[in-house]
């Protein structure tokens, strides 16, 4: 528990007493401008007892506010009346904003210039008149090496988002509150680390009430400057950094942090851009709710961790929920369904009629297709890309129906031919090809008798183009190879535009043909 020493100790006192106290103190602050957030649990979660931290339920729908407005609270008048400076693309620019307009203090934001302007507008219209937004600037190191000159210039105090003991305080608040909950005392606590001020802050408030918790750091793949920094000793430059996970993406971790998390996590776990998107269908599927990406980072560690999570009583933030509605096509189109994910294999099959549809009765009956690319490019073998939402079991009779039935094939993850959807088509190796553009009803087997009842013993596949996108109709660009131009006409005039299982089929434009055909 907190010692009175801790408390009354002086600034010359380790930084973690250090903290504590102003922990306490920060109570005192943050409750002027805002409510508590709640605990909710997570049902169905194996065996373990989930609750989250409703973090997206706070006035900016995210915690940094706790920490901007605790710093800006114990400014002194002098500073007051300057203002202040920050720099931040999301969150912390809301929070200071906020805390702004509270305390009626100017408040210079400088944001990149690719910020959304859905961001702006937000920040803008927290902070009113007290705030006045910059844009410089194509990243946030650019943008916040542009505002520390400026506030150097003109002695205002700059609101550094993490590495600042009193922005540290604040955000400490939110476990102040899981503490005094009542659900405690919790086993572990998975806390997302960007800069590690949030994660300093709250590790560091739970382990003096509840001393056996093991918290675990979770870090993107490609953003792990925490755990580099206690790897190195000190905090250390990222010479790459993946942005997926927007608001936990810095180059390298706080000092101030940095001296805290080395002795506050007890273990490191680093999650993909897939699995953070899993945790973000796992946040709406549960409890209705639209994480950010950083946001949902917590529970993903928990997720990849939950076999090992028996019996216990599990605490996560869900720290944001600031999430730009452009992004979440890209996000649902590559998660899975329940404990399944979304695999891309590429498989190898000759070049013939017929061969493509065999392929899908050897391996595929059954199986969820959401994602379908080929195109022609070789006259004798054909390397069809498959995106299959499957579990580990799944997959593997998947691979063992390959191999049994003499398929070359390979794992892809995180391809250019996935990531951009590359499909290489030459017009040179086709004889009289037809582009139709289809729908069809997503339910199991559509696609696949579709198929076998239109195209079998006609032509044979020289295109395909299909990805799920969550609705009931799926859309796919099929390419169909005839022997001559009597054949490929004669099977057009016995086209359906619509039947059994298929909302639409059309013959593609001539434009779009000839584009497709260079």
């Amino acid at each position: 528990m907190l010692e009175n020493e801790d408390i009354d100790a002086t600034d010359d006192m380790p930084v973690i007493r250090r903290l504590r106290r102003e922990i306490l103190f920060a109570r005192e602050r943050v409750y002027k401008i805002a409510a508590q957030t709640p605990l909710e649990r997570i049902d169905n979660f194996g065996s373990a007892d989930v609750f989250v931290k409703r973090e997206d339920l706070s006035p900016i729908k995210a915690y940094k506010w706790r920490g901007a407005y605790n710093r800006m609270a114990i400014l002194t008048e002098k500073e007051r009346a300057r203002g202040v400076i920050t720099a931040s693309a999301g969150n912390h620019a809301q929070g200071v904003a906020l805390a702004a307009e509270a305390l009626g203090i100017k408040a210079l934001i400088y944001m990149p210039l690719t910020t959304p302007g859905v961001k702006r507008a937000a920040v803008q219209k927290l902070g009113g008149e007290s705030v006045e937004i910059v844009l410089s600037g194509d990243s946030y190191d650019e943008s916040s090496a542009a505002a520390k000159e400026r506030g150097q210039n003109e002695g205002l105090t700059y609101i550094h988002a993490y590495d600042d003991l009193y922005v540290m305080a604040g955000q400490g608040t939110l476990a102040d509150e899981v503490v005094m909950s009542g659900e405690g005392p919790f086993d572990v606590a998975y806390l997302q680390i960007g800069g590690g001020g949030m994660a300093a802050g709250v590790a560091t408030w739970l382990k003096t009430f509840y001393p056996d918790i093991h918290i675990v750091g979770v870090e993107g793949v490609d953003q792990a400057s925490m755990r580099a920094a206690v790897e190195a000793g000190h905090p250390t430059r990222l010479d790459e950094l993946d942005i997926f996970c927007d608001g936990t993406a810095v180059r390298q971790a706080g000092e101030l942090p940095f001296q805290i998390c080395r002795d506050v996590i007890d273990e490191f776990v680093t999650v993909t851009n897939l699995e953070v998107s899993e945790a973000i269908r796992l946040y709406w599927d549960r409890i209705r709710v639209l994480s950010e990406p950083s946001g949902a980072m917590g529970v993903a560690g928990a997720w990849k961790q939950r076999e090992k999570l028996a019996g216990k009583k599990v605490l996560v933030v869900l720290c944001g929920a600031n999430i730009d509605f452009n992004r979440l096509g890209t996000i649902a189109s590559e998660v899975g369904e329940g404990d399944r994910i979304r695999h891309y294999l590429r498989i190898s099959i000759s070049e013939r009629t017929g061969s493509m549809l065999q392929l899908l009765d050897d391996a595929f009956e059954g199986v969820g297709i959401r994602a379908f690319q080929y195109g022609k490019n070789n006259a004798d073998v054909a390397w069809p890309l498959f995106g299959l939402t499957l579990s580990k079991e799944e997959l593997g009779r998947v691979k063992d129906a390959l191999s049994g039935s003499g398929y070359e094939f390979e794992e892809l993850t995180d391809t250019d031919e996935v990531r951009y959807r590359l499909i290489p088509l030459r017009a040179d190796l086709l004889s009289a090809p037809l582009f139709l553009d289809l729908e069809f009803y997503e339910r199991p087997g559509a696609l696949h008798s579709y198929l076998t009842e239109t195209v079998r013993g006609r032509g044979s596949f020289c295109y395909f183009n299909y990805t799920y996108t969550g609705e009931r109709v799926g859309r796919a660009l099929i390419g169909i190879d005839f022997e001559s131009a009597k054949e490929r006409d004669a099977f057009l005039s016995d086209l359906p535009s619509s039947g059994e299982g298929f909302r639409s089929c059309k013959r593609l434009s001539d434009a779009a043909t000839s584009h497709l055909l260079g």
